[in-house]
């Protein structure tokens, strides 16, 4: 699965599209009240990636257990510092709703924490590679 994201800004203009596969989608995210640049920053965005990852492949995994689940509630926090620092302290709960019992929704959390795909790639680390 091949992914992209792309921003361009000028002066209140904040234009967002995020690919997978070729399929394009946009997201709307307001200008800084300056006009220049995003109105949420990095990571708040990064939070985001990961409490949406982890909803939709409850959702997901859920399917595959044959569980219907009514809904998702995912809490993602974490710690930056100053400028050029990586964050820290990041942490995260879920509340899944389903009729199932507690027991298999338990399960179906845990085995979502160990196969989720942006939750792994941040915890084996990444290369970042700045290219022309």
């Amino acid at each position: 699965m091949k992914l992209s994201a792309r921003i361009e800004s000028t002066l209140n203009q904040h234009g967002i599209t995020v690919q997978t596969n070729g399929a394009s989608k946009t997201v709307e995210i307001a200008p800084k009240p300056s006009g220049y640049g995003s109105s949420i920053n990095g990571g708040e965005l990064l939070l985001l990636a990961l409490a949406t990852c982890f909803c939709n492949d409850i959702y997901r995994e859920a399917a595959k257990r044959n569980l219907t689940v009514s809904g998702v509630t995912v809490e993602v926090t974490g710690e930056f510092g100053a400028d050029g620092e990586p964050g820290s302290n990041f942490q995260y709960k879920a509340r899944v709703t389903s009729d199932a019992p507690p027991a298999e929704i338990d399960a179906l959390i845990r085995h979502t924490d160990q196969i989720a795909e942006v939750h792994n790639t941040l915890r084996n680390g990444l290369n970042i590679t700045l290219t022309a």
